[in-house]
């Protein structure tokens, strides 16, 4: 289809095994084929999960009583297993492999409206105060991690659509100093192999645990200081080859746009649960930490 168009069908959503759950009349829309060929290799069409449009995955199914408009998601860190969406109020159970409800456990903060002119963004904004390496505060300019509230800019939104958080140059270069600052002195900095990652050093001496090469922690610290969300190795590095990693961020010119946003990467193995009529996310670190992945999920009950 070369047009954008709304269209109406069937839609039904694996459950309980054997059991599907069907909406009638679900609305979605087929948008112009150059759009689609912008997807990643594999990919054919975006969920959509916007928090305010009346056709989004969760608002639709909200119409059912067996719903409500919370949801939770957890992408996996390998392209050998899948990740998954729950749709509905929790618990959310993985195995460890003793049964284990992952949604106790979530650092929760609130989601912050944002009006980008003067439309309201249907993407999902949250406050960043700071960020902190290995326990210590990164010097940032605050103003920039607050939304304009004149045009939008600034702040801290959360995209599935990036492979690695883009940060504000200004911030990027702090985070840059503080994550070398931190390694250990037994750590050698190496130039970059790929143009995309500014900080690189050699693995040769790190060691690996259950939440990834052993590097310094990078905490979001969110509405308050004892509400962050931690970044294991796992999450803040990459192994770029066999002897090198670098830093998992991207420094970009965010001027006219949010001064973080928060990509793939750093959302693997991690569970958020969005909880729309409470307005708030909540986090889960790492849940390696509680030797589990998002690939033993139960299916077992409805979400």
């Amino acid at each position: 289809m070369d047009r954008a168009g709304i269209a109406e069908d069937v839609l039904a959503i694996g459950s309980t095994p054997g059991f599907l759950v069907t909406r009638p009349r679900f609305i979605f829309t087929c948008v112009e084929s150059y759009l689609s060929r912008r997807l990643a290799t594999g990919v054919i069409g975006i969920a959509g999960f916007g928090h305010e449009s009346p056709i989004s995955i969760p608002n639709q199914l909200a119409l059912d009583p067996r719903f409500t408009r919370n949801f939770g998601i957890f992408l996996s860190s390998s392209t050998r297993s899948r990740g998954v969406i729950f749709i509905g109020s929790g618990p959310y159970y993985f195995y460890n492999p003793k049964k284990l409800d992952t949604s106790k456990d979530l650092v929760y903060t609130k989601l912050i409206r944002n009006n980008r002119g003067f439309l309201l963004s249907e993407e999902y904004y949250i406050k960043v105060s700071s960020i902190r390496i290995a326990g210590q505060d990164v010097p940032l300019y605050k103003t920039l991690l607050s939304i304009n509230k004149k045009n939008g800019v600034g702040g801290t939104k959360i995209s599935t659509t990036i492979p690695f958080t883009i940060l504000h140059t200004i911030i990027y270069d702090a985070v840059k100093t503080a994550f070398i600052k931190a390694l250990p002195k037994n750590v050698t900095i190496v130039e970059a192999p790929m143009k995309r990652f500014g900080v690189c050093f050699s693995s040769k001496n790190i060691r690996s645990t259950n939440v990834g090469p052993d590097v310094p922690v990078i905490d979001f610290v969110l509405h308050k200081p004892s509400a962050y969300w931690r970044n294991y190795g796992a999450n803040s590095v990459v192994r770029v080859s066999k002897d090198v990693m670098c830093l998992a961020f991207v420094g970009r010119d965010q001027t006219w746009e949010p001064s973080i946003v928060i990509g793939g990467h750093q959302l693997e193995e991690n569970l958020l649960v969005f909880d729309l009529p409470r307005r708030k996310i909540g986090f889960s670190s790492s849940l390696n930490l509680q030797q589990t992945s998002c690939s033993k999920y139960d299916n077992t009950i409805l979400g």
